[in-house]
């Protein structure tokens, strides 16, 4: 790839000056790798317009690749260090567990037809200001149509990269290194002063928008790395604490101070996952990828290498490690151990990074077997679905009750409830866990979640009880007793198909046997004296409950899970808003409605947080 332009175009280098502490790789390093990816983006997609890839074949083609935009970097005087600090080579790499398996041009085109909104809207010279807000519109239209056809919220991230890509490298008419490409799809500036006020609001406008759709959707698949030198120092601090530190290698275990988990060195980590090799990847997260790995004593473990966290120091991660480490519970997946990158001399120049080692659930997670239209796994059986119901139901109350203060987990679904060899559920991703304060919701700034199974209180003003996880965990319920996708965009209506309104609407019109998903339709007059189908309708009724978007009508976990099991009955279902077909916003404050994604509801203002 043809580099040159990194020297030619103006683009903000100061961002990633070294500061005066040379330990320290930049001094803002969170923009820094942000504009880096912006610009590597470039070449990206100039190598989209001439093979038809969107990322590049193999491995070791991405390390060469970077290795030759460091060398751009170095002439303009910046760090060394700055391409292998802020990329993992394997980010650039082409895979089909990416945005809906698109690989190539023509697998873009079998899956959105040879003319999309982008074609359209970013066929001319995007430096005009209208012709970039109708880009930079059609690729969040394209976007969710892409996360759409995937149904892997987890790919959202892919599925955003591959518009700016196409967009830039495919649709425009100039090319990738146009001003206008690089100035509205990379968000450059190439204008004058004099003339730089009007548009560079609309590029702040446009990016922020952006930025929105990122957050919410867990976009940004890049790596936040932080302060080396007070990494380095607490480390110095831990290693005081433990004696005879280097005993690992003679047998015996190390363990981080205050938990209960093990402190791995990266280089075991690398030879348990055979070097984080591609036969072993297992998946990928809003938060990091996943390996697995055999350690010495032949355990079989699952490696999450973190790529994105909002524990910004190393203090908070490893006081997030302890909270994991400290929890100990039959439906939680145990963690194993961690490791902090860098720990080591050895590794000491290289990138700062975070490993969480977790106990290997050999059959996967639960949209895998839920779905299978999209595995080759056998459907669930009724005593399977009721046993993960109560299993995750269990795990929650223990998160919620169990601990002190409580724990929210904040991205309960299907991807992050796993399933041991016994089909137990156990519910798994603590990198979004955030303790309460004793008392009171959580008030955050930071949404984390993933669309359909967020709570609409805390969607729309980041307001975090236990009642959000119970609306994911409504959702959740519906899924497996449904058969049916949380969320779907292309389900033939304007507004898509949102479970909790489709069971809802059924249920209300007595439609209960529409409902359930129709593998479990032959097991409704098997084993009368259980009476499966009123067990089935009451799990059923239990989820719309739990999904309520007012919040004091949902039930606690607690009463959630005594509903499940029969000890208590379950309330006359209450009424829900009519749904919307569009979201909107009224323009005199008093009322508002929420967006499909939220369930299309017509509410007073502030009503869904009592």
């Amino acid at each position: 790839m043809d580099f040159s332009y990194v020297t030619r175009i103006p683009w903000p280098k100061t961002v990633c000056k070294r500061s005066s502490d040379t330990k320290q790789p930049v001094t803002n390093s969170t923009g820094c790798c942000s504009t880096l990816l912006n610009l590597y983006g470039i070449s990206i997609a100039q190598h989209l317009k001439q093979t038809s890839l969107f990322n590049l074949p193999d491995i070791e083609t991405s390390k060469a690749c970077l290795h030759d935009f460091q060398l751009k970097l170095d002439t303009l005087l910046l760090p060394s260090d700055l391409a292998t600090f802020c990329f993992d080579p394997m980010q650039f790499v082409i895979t089909p567990n990416t945005c809906a398996g698109i690989q190539t041009v023509q697998d873009w085109h079998k899956k959105l037809g040879n003319n999309t909104a982008l074609d359209t809207s970013c066929k001319s010279d995007l430096s005009d200001n209208t012709a970039c807000a109708d880009c930079v519109a059609a690729g969040l239209s394209v976007h969710s149509i892409l996360n759409g056809i995937d149904g892997n919220a987890s790919h959202s991230n892919d599925c955003f990269y591959f518009a700016v890509l196409y967009a830039a490298g495919i649709a425009n008419d100039l090319g990738p290194e146009s001003k206008g490409a690089v100035g509205c799809t990379f968000g450059f500036d190439f204008l004058p002063k004099n003339g730089k006020s009007g548009r560079s609001n609309l590029i702040f406008g446009l990016i922020g928008g952006l930025v929105a759709v990122v957050v919410m959707s867990g976009f940004i698949g890049i790596y936040f790395w932080w302060d080396r030198k007070k990494k380095k120092e607490r480390i110095d601090e831990l290693a005081m604490g433990i004696d005879g530190m280097d005993d690992y290698e003679s047998g015996r275990l190390r363990r981080r101070p205050n938990t209960g988990s093990v402190w791995f060195k990266l280089h075991e980590l690398e030879k348990a996952t055979d070097n984080f090799s591609a036969k072993n990847f297992l998946g990928r997260g809003g938060f990091g990828v996943v390996y697995k790995g055999v350690l010495p004593d032949g355990s079989v473990v699952a490696v999450k290498k973190i790529l994105e966290s909002e524990f910004e120091g190393k203090d908070e991660f490893c006081n997030e490690v302890e909270i994991i480490s400290n929890l100990r519970h039959r439906n939680l997946v145990p963690l194993k151990g961690c490791c902090i990158h860098g720990e080591d001399e050895e590794y000491e120049r290289r990138d700062d990074q975070r490993y969480l080692v977790y106990e290997y659930m050999s059959n996967g997670n639960l949209e895998d077997h839920l779905f299978p239209a999209m595995s080759r796994k056998p459907p669930l059986t009724w005593p399977q679905r009721k046993a993960i119901i109560l299993d995750v139901a269990k795990g929650l109350e223990y998160l919620h009750y169990g601990v002190k203060p409580a724990i929210f987990h904040r991205d309960i679904k299907a991807t992050n409830i796993l399933l041991d060899v016994n089909m137990r559920a156990r519910v798994a991703d603590f990198g979004l866990a955030k303790q309460s304060r004793e008392g009171q919701s959580h008030l955050t700034t930071r949404v984390a979640g993933t669309h359909g199974y967020l709570a609409p209180e805390y969607a729309l003003y980041g307001q975090l009880t236990e009642k959000s996880d119970v609306y994911s965990f409504g959702v959740v319920i519906l899924e497996i007793m449904c058969g049916r996708k949380a969320l779907d965009l292309n389900a033939g209506s304007p507004r898509g198909f949102l479970i909790t309104d489709w069971a809802w609407s059924l249920i209300k019109e007595g439609k209960f046997g529409q409902v359930l998903d129709h593998s479990l339709l032959g097991h409704e007059a098997s084993n009368e004296a259980m009476n499966p189908k009123g067990i089935m309708e009451r799990f059923v009724l239990v989820g719309i409950l739990c999904a309520h978007v007012m919040v004091a009508l949902r039930p606690t976990i607690i009463d959630a899970l005594k509903m499940l099991e029969g000890d208590i009955e379950v309330p006359a279902i209450p009424d829900r808003p009519t749904p919307l077909g569009h979201p909107t916003f009224t323009g005199d404050g008093s009322t508002f409605s929420i967006s499909p994604v939220l369930s299309g509801l017509h509410l007073q203002a502030n009503d869904m947080l009592r």
